[in-house]
């Protein structure tokens, strides 16, 4: 059960920023201070797309696919694709905005993501990470 929850997660997340592009950016909350609420939000681009980055990767070690340096890169050109996408959907949605600099924000989230899973995986680094993909790996 648990390999399922962990294939689907992606698509679902995927779903999910989907549909928080198509609102305004204050609709789901905006903070009191517009400085901070700007930062907050500005920073979650950094976050948002390693987030799903991390997810392609969970899902991929739950296949019989041996989890290589060639699907890490996948994983994480997917991802970074589905920040441009989305950074194209907010260009048509009113009250939002797409800039190269976000684009630049998602890719080099994943890019900090990928260096981590890199490591774990295939340079005997950062042994929880691997520790953890191994365990999804068994799942």
């Amino acid at each position: 059960m648990w390999k399922w929850i962990f294939r689907v997660l992606p698509i679902l997340y995927m779903g999910i920023i989907w549909t928080l592009s198509s609102f305004p950016a204050n609709a789901v909350v905006e903070l009191p201070d517009l400085s901070i609420d700007r930062f907050i939000k500005e920073s979650m681009h950094l976050i948002e797309f390693a987030i799903l980055y991390l997810f392609f990767v969970f899902a991929m070690h739950t296949t019989k696919i041996p989890f290589s340096k060639r699907i890490n890169l996948v994983c994480a050109v997917i991802a970074c694709l589905y920040g441009v996408t989305d950074e194209i959907h907010q260009s048509f949605v009113p009250a939002r905005s797409a800039t190269l600099i976000d684009v630049v924000k998602d890719v080099t989230g994943v890019a900090i993501c990928w260096y981590f899973i890199d490591r774990a995986s295939f340079h005997n680094r950062f042994s929880k990470i691997a520790s953890f993909l191994r365990f999804l790996k068994k799942a």
